[in-house]
């Protein structure tokens, strides 16, 4: 439990000082940075969703994202004081830290804070943040090891009554 909770610091951490540094960089500046032929940085505000689904400008959305949000992570801390597995417990920390990053954006900004762009010519995948890069990993990890990765325990036969 506590490497999880240690991971979910360190992605807290990260997720909120890079959201800093990129507040303070576009306070002074309202073009997109171009790093690479394939990615930018720029400053985009989510009210909604992964990828800005169910966005709304309803004054209430922003306080029904945190609540479920942090009902999704009252379950994921409790099964992760539950779970054994070291990596799957640290893949959970992955999770809470980038979900309470993001919680932490609603609470404070009414939105979250999304800077990463990455595109293929005019197509954008929608920008994203380190909270955000956090829950997939986190959440594909886990997925890619329990669909090919998890030892299966041998299955018995049901026991057949015989019949006399």
């Amino acid at each position: 439990m506590k490497k999880g909770l240690l991971c979910a610091l360190i992605v807290f951490l990260a997720d909120q000082l890079s959201k800093t540094w990129v507040l303070s960089y576009f306070a002074n500046h309202s073009s997109p940075v171009r790093v690479t032929p394939f990615f930018n940085f720029v400053l985009a505000w989510n009210k909604g969703v992964s990828f800005s689904m169910f966005h709304s400008n309803h004054p209430a959305m922003p306080w029904v994202f945190v609540t479920v949000s942090l009902l999704i992570c009252a379950v994921i801390l409790y099964w992760m004081s539950v779970e054994k597995n070291k990596a799957t417990i640290c893949c959970f920390g992955l999770i809470v830290g980038g979900a309470l990053g993001n919680v932490l954006d609603r609470i404070r900004f009414k939105a979250v804070v999304d800077f990463l762009d990455f595109h293929i010519d005019t197509y954008h995948w929608p920008a994203f943040n380190v909270g955000d890069s956090a829950i997939c990993i986190g959440a594909g990890a886990i997925l890619i090891w329990n669909l090919f990765f998890a030892p299966t325990e041998k299955l018995s036969e049901p026991q057949k009554e015989n019949k006399q």
